[in-house]
């Protein structure tokens, strides 16, 4: 909440299983399309919150699967759970409202008498949240005949159904829905309310965000009949909520350009780095263009010439120096001539992206520029934290940054280290 002085310029609040993360893309290519876009244009400026019902010990273990940014919020177990940044702060001010009229031994205790209702895994039972799985054909009077029961019983709870298959009971003041509104009214009374909101989701227990007013919305193109159904019948004449032509991140990135909230071409969907143009150039933009090209390298992506590597030195100070997680130290121009040898050395499974990337300008022309770097190659992750100094380049000669220095360290836990072939 606290990261930005001002309002944020964009805030997206996403789904995550089949709306940001699209679980039929083994390349994951839409979601690094995202990320590009995001840590290039948004990060410095916006906010990104993940959505979800999973709770946090399947929230924590996609994010072992799949390449996903750290958002700044996470609302999770269907809206009954907010934190906040990396460490995942909880919001004890939300914890308190859900506590009002709801009793979570009730819910049990009532639940038992439908033997439709199966209960999911011990993980997905939090404070605020019971939830159970039942057949499609049956969760209408199931739904129906509980609700009647836990209202006899002094509870006000919310009943959700969605993916065919999962039935959540929540405390009433819970949801995706409201967890948002929460947030909104807290960001409004700071004087920090986006300028603009983009909600996204793929199924019925996203459709709550589709009813904040005021807000963006966008059902990506394999979206769930339940959310097509709940459009159809609440919000079609809304012209502010549309259903992408895309699949999962590449509809969000979608209904960024179509709604006009900023730029929509990730630096993924271009061929090179030269075109890459940007009304305000920002660090960040820097560095996911630099390790964008770091990976095409490594796949063999683009041309196999020493006026590559040259137009690559030629953003590095003469005197500029690398230092390896390893603490070894190397000249930034002799970094770069060692790429010559692994040149298409990751052809078919390197994956590079930034995350969190952060800046601090501590001159009138050069900034401090923190980060963290990750790369995936088939099963194996690695990750380091990452310095960069960069200095304003003169716009007689160029735009853009000189890297001055770059200092990487070990994110623990991150993976295998490989000490020898390991560049940037």
């Amino acid at each position: 909440m606290d990261r930005l002085n001002n309002p944020a310029r964009l805030m997206i609040v996403s789904d995550l299983d089949h709306t940001m993360v699209d679980h039929h893309d083994s390349e994951n290519l839409s979601l690094l399309r995202f990320n590009a876009l995001w840590e290039a244009n948004y990060r410095h400026d916006s906010l990104l919150v993940f959505s979800t019902g999973r709770s946090p010990t399947l929230y924590k273990q996609l994010r072992k699967e799949k390449p996903m940014l750290t958002p700044d919020i996470t609302i999770m177990s269907v809206g009954t759970e907010i934190t906040y940044g990396n460490s995942m702060v909880p919001d004890n001010g939300w914890v308190q409202f859900l506590n009002q009229k709801w009793d979570k031994n009730i819910v049990m205790e009532e639940t038992r008498k439908f033997p439709e209702l199966k209960l999911q895994s011990e993980t997905e039972q939090r404070p605020h949240k019971v939830s159970f799985y039942v057949d499609k054909d049956k969760a209408r009077d199931v739904m129906r005949a509980l609700s009647e029961l836990l209202e006899k019983r002094g509870l006000d709870v919310k009943i959700i159904y969605s993916g065919g298959m999962d039935l959540d009971i929540l405390s009433q003041g819970a949801g995706k829905g409201q967890a948002l509104a929460y947030l909104l009214k807290k960001f409004k009374a700071e004087g920090k309310l986006p300028n603009n909101t983009l909600v996204c989701g793929d199924s019925g227990n996203d459709a709550e965000l589709f009813s904040i007013p005021d807000v963006y919305g966008v059902m990506v193109s394999n979206a769930q009949e339940e959310l097509l159904q709940w459009h159809a019948e609440n919000a079609k004449n809304n012209p502010k909520i549309i259903h992408a032509t895309e699949r999962c991140a590449s509809g969000i990135i979608q209904a960024i350009g179509q709604f006009s909230l900023g730029p929509n071409t990730s630096p993924r969907d271009l061929k090179c780095s030269s075109e890459c143009k940007m009304e305000d150039t920002n660090p960040g933009h820097e560095i996911v263009k630099f390790y964008l090209f770091y990976e095409r390298w490594r796949r063999a992506e683009v041309e196999n010439s020493d006026q590559s590597l040259e137009k690559l030195k030629a953003v590095c100070y003469p005197s500029g120096v690398f230092i390896h997680p390893s603490g070894v130290e190397r000249p930034l121009h002799d970094c770069i001539s060692a790429m010559k040898n692994c040149y298409g050395d990751k052809r078919k499974s390197l994956r590079v992206w930034v995350d969190r990337v952060s800046s601090a300008q501590i001159s009138s022309d050069t900034w401090l520029v923190k980060f963290d770097k990750w790369e995936l190659s088939g099963e194996e992750w690695q990750c380091c934290m990452t310095t960069v100094i960069l200095r304003s380049r003169a716009a007689s000669l160029s735009d853009g940054f000189t890297w001055m220095h770059v200092h990487q360290t070990w994110l623990e836990g991150s993976g295998a280290k490989d000490q020898t072939n390991w560049l940037f």
